[in-house]
């Protein structure tokens, strides 16, 4: 994992030029976003069919095909994501509808996730503010001054079993079909859910009815799982990193937060197309307007970005460990280290 000095700021630029360079890349390109959804959405129902299709006629080898269809929809999760940030056509209201189009194909409710995550973005870094759209993550010294319940919890919730598995599959199926939590924010999430929740039943059962339920459980079920997993794995890299960054006001900022609690995670060519160039997740947490297939041209042109939090797909298996802030290392790190700190707590 490459060490960066995280007072440092790339380029010699301060963190707030970096906001002005970078909104220099915010303008979407409509015949390019229409081409994006439809290179993701037509393959993603191809591919749907054929492994339909091999299921029905009996070849059964044919189920693998679930397994790049999984990836066009987690494709299609990051053209939603795109979106819910407003950059991918640039015009609310065609971005809005087309978000939460494709909830329904994600399982996600466009309204109630949308606001989920721009408290993320809002708050990530700051360890005042854990607890919406983020992963659960605990400081060393919180980790000690829990019950051997509540250690036996964290440790289980931290677990990749349920981490990239259960939880996955009960975030995407469960979760997300009551928004629990948006109580302040208002009707529309509540109505996102309840009308994606019915536009997904009468999908299901449309398709239910044309091939019978087994054959859509065989298809289907294997391709959200996983691709929940694969997101979810996603979003733990992307913050979840030995050199991330987190801070108490007054000392966190945003500029600096997104700059250094994000990682590049450099994943190569093929998988970087799949995952809609998420993994450049520093650049898009300091300007998420950027679309993400301007993102490329973001490092392109300002290679120093690019080193900054970077982590290859081997070296973040490696991130799984990392589960409590040390505040006194400013890192990320596994729980045998946490053991051999001393704690403050009797």
């Amino acid at each position: 994992m490459t060490a960066i000095n995280s007072a440092a700021s790339p380029g010699g630029f301060s963190e707030k030029a970096w906001l002005k360079i970078l909104s220099g890349y915010r303008q979407p390109t409509l015949s390019r976003s229409f081409y994006e959804l439809a290179i993701t959405l037509v393959p993603f129902v191809l591919l749907w069919v054929a492994a339909w299709l091999a299921i029905h006629l009996g070849y059964w080898i044919g189920v693998i095909l679930v397994i790049p269809a999984a990836g066009f929809l987690l494709r299609l999760f990051m053209l939603q994501h795109d979106c819910g940030h407003g950059s991918f056509f640039g015009r609310r209201r065609w971005d809005d509808w087309t978000g939460r189009a494709i909830g329904v194909l994600t399982l996600t409710p466009y309204d109630y996730w949308r606001r989920a995550h721009a408290e993320h973005h809002a708050s990530a870094g700051n360890l005042d503010e854990r607890g919406v759209g983020d992963i659960t993550t605990l400081t060393v010294e919180e980790y000690h001054a829990l019950t051997p319940r509540g250690k036996l919890g964290y440790r289980l919730y931290r677990h990749p079993m349920v981490m990239f598995g259960i939880g996955p599959a009960f975030l995407f199926l469960f979760k997300q079909r009551l928004p629990f939590g948006m109580m302040r924010s208002g009707v529309l999430p509540w109505l996102s859910t309840m009308a994606t929740n019915i536009a997904v039943a009468v999908l299901a059962a449309l398709l239910i009815w044309a091939i019978g339920l087994v054959p859509f459980l065989l298809v289907h079920l294997p391709i959200v799982l996983l691709a929940g997993s694969a997101g979810v794995w996603l979003f733990y890299v992307q913050h979840q990193f030995e050199d991330t960054h987190w801070s108490k006001p007054p000392e966190w900022s945003f500029p600096h937060a997104a700059m250094h609690g994000a990682s590049h995670y450099d994943l190569p060519r093929p998988l970087r197309w799949i995952t809609g160039n998420i993994g450049m997740h520093h650049v898009h947490h300091l300007s998420s307007k950027v679309p993400f297939y301007r993102l490329p041209e973001v490092l392109r042109d300002h290679p120093e970005l690019a080193e900054l939090g970077r982590i290859s797909l081997r070296e973040s298996f490696a991130c799984v460990k990392l589960i409590l802030w040390d505040e006194a290392s400013q890192r990320l790190i596994s729980l045998q280290e946490a053991k051999t700190l001393p704690s403050s707590n009797p």
